[in-house]
Formats: C-alpha cells, structure tokens, sequence
C-alpha cells in the first residue's frame, strides 16, 4: 500500500496514516521495525486504542525507557550500576559546570531524548564546556523535538555490550546473551558480532541478570536491549533500553538458534515463552556488517544512484538480510544501510574468515559502498585479536581509509583488465597465456601493463 510520497514526514512518520492502512487491509497488527516510529510511545498507544495489536512492548514501558533520564532513575531504584551522572536535564552552563567539576573531565553530554550519537558531545577541557552544551541542546531540539540534555562521566576505553531480553505477557522475562558493539563512527555502530570476546560466561550472567532486573522493572514486555558500558577492569554500567527489535538481532539468532522477529509476533499474540534460562548459551560466533551505501574514501558521504549489478555471497553459515535487488534506486531519502551480511561459525577465528570471504564475493555496482573498508577492518590485528573498544574505530579511521585495496581485490581487478583488453582488442598474447596458466598476479599486471591499462 502506498502510505505516501519519499520524504519520511509525509509517510513514514504519520502513524495515523498507517493505522488507517492497517484497518483497510484488515490487518490484525502493526509491526514498526526498527526505524522511525518504533520506540514512540504515543504511536504504540495509538495503535492499541485502534483495536489493533502493537507488536512491541507497551506505551508505558516505551514511555519509561523513552527518555534516557527517566531511565537512569528508573535503573537507580532497581540497583542495576549506572555510569556517574545527573539523572534530570540540565538547567544551564553553571550548573553543568558544577557536575562536571565533581566528576573531572572529561564528561559526556547527551540528549535525554536521543539516540543514534545526536545530541552528543564529548567535552574533555572545561573552557568548551559551554558551547558544546548549546551544540548539544540545538542538534537534540532538531533531532527528536527535544532540547533536554544530561551529562555524565567519560569513561576512556570501555566496550559497547548489549544484552538481548525477551518477555511474554505472562510474567516470563530472559536474556539471551551479549552482543558485542564497539565498532562504531559517530556512535553509529558498523560492525556487530555474539559473543562478546570480553564476556566471560560468569560475566555474561551478571549482565543478563541485571537487563533482565531492568525490564521487569519497567514493565518490559516482548523483545528489547539493554545497552552497557564494559569497563576493562569488569565493572558495567546501564546506558539505555532500546525498546524494539535491533538491527543487529540477526547474530543473536544465530548464536541462539531462536528466531527473534518470529517470536515477537507470537509474544504478540499472547503466547507464553516455553523456555528457560539455562536454555541460552551461545554456540560458535556470529558477525554482522552493515553495508552501507557510503563513499568510505570521501568522508562516508552518501552515495545515490542506481544498483545496476548485484551478486549476493551464499555458501554454509552465509545470511543475506537486503533491502536491494538489481535495479533499485538508492536516493537521500532514509538511511544508507542497504542490508545487513551477517556469517555463523563454529569459531570467531573461522566467522571472520567466512565474513571476509563472503565480502569478497558481494558485487553492488551502480554506488558506492562500506564492503571494502569492511574487508579492511576485519584484516587488521586489534580487530581480528578482539583488542577494541567504543573510541578504537574513530582513532584508526584515518589509516582504514587510506589503506590500499585488499590485495585479493587488486589481483581480481587486474584479470578484469586485462581479460577486458583481451576481449576488446582479440589478443592472444603469449603474455596472457602464462598468466592464464599460473594466475599470479604479476602475470595478469603484465598484461594489463602491456595494453595500457593501469592497475
């Protein structure tokens, strides 16, 4: 059904216009992904009101982990740790001043209301204290309506760690283990994988544990995350609940051999989880990279324009989640995640290897895209060792950019050329022959070198 025109405020965004077309279609519930109206209280409420089931917790509980503030409090009052802060928005610069000088710098500033990195600064000398606050309270009124800002102690180094829960309607609430989210730009998260190489299993009891103190807490009901902070001495802190399905719940389903979407629409429709606890332990690794339709090499701009070739990996423990086929338009409308490819293996040795493989194989013409500096990423030894944290991708961006081609790529690119010389001009040089025989890669350079071509 078309619900409206591209731009997401005259579509996607007007819950009223999407609870009609339910009604229309005679369709029993709404389930709101995980993107624009998926963690709004009023749209779920709404939604209920209709006669129709939201397939996601209730508004209330959106509404208790909605604003970041009232989820800290709300944290606080059921003992699950938090990181040092205020737990109310701020009033003005003195009295930021004030908090951030009895925690020392540096301190983080966040929108109550925000998600995503908007709103967010980090302030490490007390002279940029003030600006970053009025930075941070325009970019949050932009973003989310909301100029509400709270600040809280910077911690230097720590992971990103979340855990998955799932409750039912019937009192029944686990944890189905950590994923591990540290690789992020801009506090956008490129690369996700399950386990964690930091969680040992005593500390992943603990956290699931403490999520699943959270969602009680909040009357939690159906499939969210509760996202930590992993200091490296151990100890962990509450962040937020994210109240809907996350876009990387494909590694904790095939870490878990569970079917969370599936289990959502059953949650939904009042059915009682058959499981327990003990149920829940990983097996082997699972990785997920987001491709991404961004010009890594010029500042991860956007890139738009037309899919005009797609090869998709396949193989044992290979998923391919897309939102592109051939021909597809890419514009500026909506996010730039094309899909998500995501590998299971028995080890995260052999997952990473599988992923590399797979990326090799992943043709997009037509955009640019994050596949390269995915391959990049993978191959470097901190992220291969498990050796990073939530700052390591932002201090090693400059060098991932720069870094050559992988050098299966560059070998592949120059028996295109030259094979293209070949097809072109009919040649038959004896040049190509050898190089056809041994495949080296100097051997397909030679061709290409000696029609011209530059590789």
């Amino acid at each position: 059904m078309c619900i409206g025109p591209p731009p997401s405020s005259q579509s996607y965004l007007l819950g009223d216009r999407l609870i009609e077309v339910a009604q229309r279609t005679g369709a029993q519930a709404i389930h709101p992904g995980y993107g624009f109206l998926s963690e709004r209280a009023w749209f779920a409420r709404a939604v209920r009101e209709a006669g129709l089931v939201f397939v996601g917790p209730p508004a209330e509980a959106i509404e208790a982990m909605g604003s970041k503030t009232d989820a800290r409090q709300l944290a606080i009052r059921a003992g699950v740790p938090v990181v040092p802060g205020t737990t109310e928005a701020l009033r003005d610069a003195d009295e930021a001043m004030a908090i951030a000088e009895s925690f020392g710098f540096p301190v983080l500033l966040k929108a109550a209301a925000g998600g995503g990195g908007k709103g967010m600064r980090v302030v490490r000398e007390r002279h940029e204290l003030a600006a970053a606050l009025g930075s941070a309270q325009r970019e949050a009124k932009n973003a989310f309506g909301d100029d509400a800002v709270y600040i809280e102690k910077y911690l230097d180094g720590p992971r990103h760690v979340e855990i998955q829960v799932l409750a039912d309607m019937h009192g029944t609430v686990l944890h189905l283990g950590e994923r591990e989210c540290s690789l992020q730009r801009r506090h956008q998260k490129m690369v996700e994988e399950a386990p964690s190489p930091a969680v040992s299993p005593a500390l992943r009891a603990r956290m699931g544990e403490t999520a699943v103190a959270a969602a009680r807490a909040a009357g939690y009901v159906n499939a969210g995350t509760c996202e930590f902070l992993l200091d490296r001495d151990g100890s962990f802190y509450f962040l937020e609940m994210n109240t809907r399905i996350q876009v990387e719940h494909p590694v904790t389903e095939l870490v878990m051999g569970l079917d969370l979407v599936q289990w959502q629409l059953r949650i939904a429709a009042g059915e009682r989880l058959p499981f327990e606890q003990k149920s829940f332990e990983p097996r082997g690794w699972a990785i997920e990279c987001r491709i991404t339709s961004e010009d890594p090499g010029n500042g991860f701009l956007p890139s738009t324009g037309r899919i005009t070739h797609l090869h998709l990996p396949s193989g044992p423990g290979v998923r391919w989640d897309g939102g592109i086929e051939d021909g597809s338009e890419v514009g500026l409308h909506y996010d730039p995640m094309l899909a998500k490819l995501i590998v299971h293996a028995p080890t995260r040795a052999l997952a990473i290897a599988r992923m590399e493989r797979a990326l090799r194989e992943l043709v997009i013409d037509g955009v640019e895209t994050s596949r390269g500096f995915h391959l990049r990423l993978l191959a470097h030894p901190d992220v291969r060792s498990g050796d990073i944290s939530i700052q390591w991708l932002e201090a090693h961006l400059a060098e991932l950019t720069s870094a050559p081609p992988h050098e299966e790529t560059v070998r592949l690119a120059a028996i295109a050329a030259a094979l293209a010389a070949q097809h072109d001009r009919g040649l038959t040089s004896d040049t190509a022959h050898a190089a056809r025989r041994d495949g080296t890669l100097e051997g397909w350079r030679a061709v290409a070198r000696r029609e011209g071509l530059r590789t």
